[in-house]
């Protein structure tokens, strides 16, 4: 029987290989960290949103700049959108499940702010809905995707894909991208590297 740990491992190297192989990915991350440090410094917010393994990268990622990175610093305006968890079962029960991050966008979100969107598919309907309200607002969207990305890819105005179909390969990849991006935000907006 072949070793689920080393196979496990093995599979996310390559993964992670495949997007370090690919210019066009990488530079899209990297423009995505620009557009992010952009919105930061017009005293915008990023919202996420995604479901399950998906949601908690969301929260992990708002975590991280909400709280700190890898130094002390002024906390950013970041919030995963599932966090509250009264506001959450009220909309499922009371309209639809797929209507939950839709109106917390018309809630919070204004013009300039970011939502980054993750759905290892790219199809799930709460996301894509989010994302069509989110553009109505003028919000900028961004997708955290999988191979080809799914629905989502054609709703966003930036994608990152991740090369895999494979389902924890891919939310590994976007928790190595999140964090990528919230590094290039701390460096950037209050010029300080890690040690």
């Amino acid at each position: 029987m072949e070793n689920i740990t080393t196979k496990s491992i093995i599979d996310s190297v390559e993964t992670k290989n495949k997007i370090l192989e690919n210019p066009a990915l990488l530079k899209e991350i990297d423009l995505v960290g620009q557009l992010l440090i952009h919105s930061f410094r017009q005293s915008n917010k990023l919202m996420l949103c995604g479901n399950g393994g998906s949601a908690a990268d969301a929260q992990h990622i708002a975590a991280e700049l909400s709280g700190r990175f890898y130094f002390d610093r002024p906390p950013l305006d970041a919030e995963a959108l599932h966090v509250n968890g009264s506001f959450v079962t009220a909309v499922a029960n009371d309209y639809s499940y797929n209507e939950v991050y839709k109106r917390m966008i018309q809630a919070k979100g204004k013009k300039g702010d970011v939502l980054i969107a993750i759905s290892t598919s790219g199809n799930s309907p709460n996301i894509l809905s989010a994302v069509v309200e989110a553009k109505k607002l003028g919000i900028l969207c961004i997708g955290l995707t999988g191979l080809d990305g799914g629905k989502l890819a054609s709703l966003c105005k930036h994608v990152i894909k991740i090369p895999s179909s494979d389902t924890p390969r891919i939310q590994e990849s976007h928790i190595l991208v999140g964090h990528i991006l919230c590094e290039m935000v701390e460096a950037s907006l209050f010029k300080k590297h890690k040690k």
